[in-house]
């Protein structure tokens, strides 16, 4: 009887070959940072490990590097190590060269003004949307910071971006979405979801109600490129105590759908471009 093979053998097969100008080391180093998007602020060495699925030895060079380059210090008399501001170096880097959020942030800042809603720019990656800009409302449900991450599949943006993608390009989506739900309300059932998807495609909008966060609807509508794919969307957020699914509907749609028309008009030289 052959003995069972280790994790570290099974990752071994698992993984798909890799092209030899990949850098391991890289890669286990942003592990490393990304460690720290769970809920914990604040991890001990073992921690990190365990989160970055790295072994000690080589969690304990990385974080040393990371400390020595600033981007981790570890707490005065503490064990624990956190991420530093120069981080978001990285994420104002991104922010400042990406030329969507110039284009669309009028038009999310008009909204704002003229609702006194909550309005949001976002893009989809994998199969997650991340917010790219957000103009809270008087009446926010939820503070969801720019960076934040939701499944596409749960929200009226991922829905109004993926209603210009192909039915097979949509089911990767879902085949790599983990079908948990965040809410009570959340809908989980895969039919249902590509079904959500589709209506979005007929009406040129997407709304939702309670899917990720309780007591919230939104309204979503696709940006698109010069070749008609979908590349963010925009989205109007508004609480459940003072909107109904059909007055938001009625009142909000025409708002996302006239400014995703016309930021998509305005053909920014990378729109989607990575």
């Amino acid at each position: 009887m052959k003995p069972a093979k280790t994790v570290t053998e099974k990752a071994a097969i698992e993984r798909p070959t890799r092209s030899s100008l990949f850098v391991g080391s890289t890669e286990k180093a942003f592990k490393v940072l990304e460690a720290f998007n769970g809920p914990s602020r604040r991890m001990s060495m073992a921690e990190i490990a365990r989160a970055a699925e790295l072994d000690r030895s080589a969690t304990q060079r990385l974080v040393y590097t990371m400390e020595k380059l600033g981007y981790l210090r570890r707490l005065p008399e503490s064990l624990l190590y956190g991420l530093t501001s120069k981080v978001l170096q990285l994420s104002y880097n991104y922010l400042r060269a990406n030329e969507l959020i110039d284009k669309a942030s009028p038009f999310l800042l008009d909204i704002s003004h003229t609702l006194r809603e909550t309005t949001n720019l976002q893009e989809l990656d994998g199969h997650e949307i991340v917010f790219l800009a957000r103009f809270p409302g008087r009446h926010l449900v939820k503070d969801l910071a720019v960076g934040s991450r939701l499944p596409a599949m749960f929200t009226a943006s991922g829905c109004a971006i993926l209603s210009r993608f192909s039915e097979a390009e949509r089911v990767e989506v879902l085949k790599q979405t983990p079908l948990v739900p965040i809410t009570p309300f959340t809908e989980t059932d895969p039919g249902k979801l590509l079904e959500r998807i589709r209506v979005a495609s007929e009406k040129g909008y997407a709304i939702v109600a309670n899917q990720t966060v309780l007591g919230d609807i939104s309204v979503a509508a696709p940006i698109t490129d010069h070749r008609g794919m979908a590349v963010a969307a925009i989205n109007i957020s508004v609480p459940t105590t003072r909107w109904t699914l059909a007055t938001a509907e009625a009142k909000l749609a025409s708002h996302v759908q006239v400014a995703a028309a016309s930021i998509s008009q305005l053909k920014p030289v990378n729109f989607g471009v990575k």
